[in-house]
Formats: C-alpha cells, sequence, structure tokens
C-alpha cells in the first residue's frame, strides 16, 4: 500500500488546493536541484510522507522537474530529513526497482470534454494520452507509435482508479473515469475539439503536463494516476465560463477525501 507518494501540479495555486486538502499539517519545504522546492508532509514515520511539487506548465518542463525529484529521492530517500539526505533511506530505490516513491499524481484543473466531465467535477485518469505525438498526413493523424517509435499512452492500473473512484463517490464529490489528454497547445475551437474526441474515444479531460509527469514515473517504474478538477469545457475560449475558483475548490475536497483514505498508509494502524 503507498506511504511515499509525489504529487507534481503545474502552479502554485494548484499545489495550494492539494496541500490545504491533504490536511497533514504544516509541510516542511525540501530544495531540490534546479531551484524546485518540495512541500513535503510527513507521516509517523520518517519513509512515510507526501511530497506536492510545483513541477511548471508544459509536458517538457513537468517531465525534466518530476525527473529531478524521483533522481533526488532515489539518492537520499524519499523520506530524509533534509535536502542534505540526512535521516531514513527506508525510501530510496534505484531507477526500474519500483523506485523512490510508491505512487505519482499529476494534480490540477483542466478543461472537460461536455459530454463526459462537466465544469466543476474531477476527472481520473484511466489513461494518460499524449494526443498530438505524432504525425499529420494526407490521410488523417497518426500516433508515435503508428510511426514505429515511441508511445503516447499509459495505462493507470485498474484497481488504482477504482478505488480513488469509490472514494470520490462516497464523499458525493462528481467525477468520470477516462483517458486524461496531454496537450501542448490547449483546444481553443469546436473543430479541434472534435478532432481529439474522435481521435480519442470517450477523452475526459484535456491538460498540459500528465504525460510528462507519466514518462518520468515510468523510467523509475512507479505507478501514476492524474486527477484533474475542470474548470472549463473543452472547446472555443470563453473567458467568461470558465470556474477556476471552483475548480480548485472541488481539487482541494478531492485531496481532503483522498488523504483520509487512499494517502492513509501514511499513519499505519
Amino acid at each position: 500500500m503507498p506511504h511515499r507518494i509525489l504529487i507534481v501540479t503545474a502552479v502554485a495555486a494548484e499545489a495550494d488546493s492539494v496541500t490545504a486538502g491533504l490536511g497533514l499539517g504544516g509541510p516542511e519545504s525540501v530544495p531540490l536541484p534546479g531551484g524546485l522546492v518540495l512541500r513535503r508532509h510527513t507521516g509517523s514515520r520518517p519513509s512515510a510522507c507526501v511530497d506536492v511539487l510545483v513541477g511548471g506548465v508544459g509536458p517538457a518542463a513537468v517531465a525534466a522537474s518530476t525527473a529531478t525529484a524521483l533522481a533526488y529521492a532515489s539518492l537520499t530517500g524519499a523520506g530524509s530529513d533534509s535536502a542534505t539526505g540526512t535521516g531514513s533511506r527506508t525510501g530510496a530505490a534505484g531507477p526500474g526497482s519500483g523506485g523512490p516513491y510508491d505512487l505519482i499524481v499529476s494534480a490540477g484543473i483542466a478543461g472537460g470534454f461536455p459530454s463526459h466531465a462537466p465544469v466543476g467535477s474531477v476527472v481520473v485518469s484511466a489513461s494518460i494520452v499524449a494526443a498530438d505525438l505524432g504525425a499529420e498526413t494526407p490521410d488523417g493523424y497518426l500516433a508515435v507509435e503508428e510511426l514505429g517509435f515511441g508511445r503516447s499512452a499509459h495505462p493507470v492500473p485498474d484497481a488504482l482508479t477504482s478505488r480513488i473512484a469509490a472514494v470520490l463517490d462516497a464523499g458525493g464529490l462528481p467525477y468520470t473515469v477516462g483517458p486524461v489528454l496531454t496537450v501542448s497547445t490547449v483546444t481553443g475551437t469546436a473543430g479541434r475539439a472534435a478532432a481529439l474526441a474522435e481521435r480519442r474515444p470517450g477523452a475526459a479531460a484535456e491538460a498540459m503536463e500528465g504525460f510528462g509527469v507519466a514518462e518520468a514515473a515510468a523510467a523509475y517504474g512507479v505507478p501514476v494516476v492524474e486527477i484533474r478538477a475542470v474548470s472549463n469545457a473543452v472547446g472555443p475560449r470563453d473567458r467568461a465560463a470558465w470556474r477556476i475558483g471552483e475548480a480548485l475548490e472541488a481539487l482541494g475536497q478531492a485531496f481532503r477525501l483522498l488523504g483520509k483514505t487512499v494517502f492513509v498508509e501514511l499513519e499505519p494502524s
């Protein structure tokens, strides 16, 4: 059961909502190389912790920052007391051995495909998909796998999504389980929204970081899931219809529920 968890957001406002929702007490700030800072919430043991990282906007930035956190934790131990790496090294592990964390979560707000995920609801990823990693051809779009190299999707274990969904359901928080798309350019037209929905049937949400987080997690063999609160509909940009505050509130509520259940292993009985 997880008791070393890394939660990665794009911006500080998302991390603030996650941190407030977790309700685990004041975090310790742990500086990382490159000017990054982890917000560390420790449990009753040094090896049990939730780290929250503001990783940056877009798949490239967040892949680099997540990889930095993973590499640093693999050397110092995810449950270390400080940036010097002192304290328990129970969490230390190398690439391919399960990694320094037991679970990585890409978290934040997102656009929702209206037929699946209305504004104010939460989306739990069934898969994390690079929606535009491929090539345009005269016959249509080809994913990178169809070109003969790379990957464009990371499936999420059914047991993990089911457990998270059950917690959200019990807490009365509207949610959807489905593919979450990662894009480098946010959708702003009905035509592109329709093309993405056709390309990835059942897509529930669109954001900019999940695939980058998932790529870093995969390099260390760590399970990953994406959790997004919907602030707007995927499609024509209508800033007047955005509900960022409502989405951040829903994000915090989701992590309040998860902090008492899925993350309860922080305080083993």
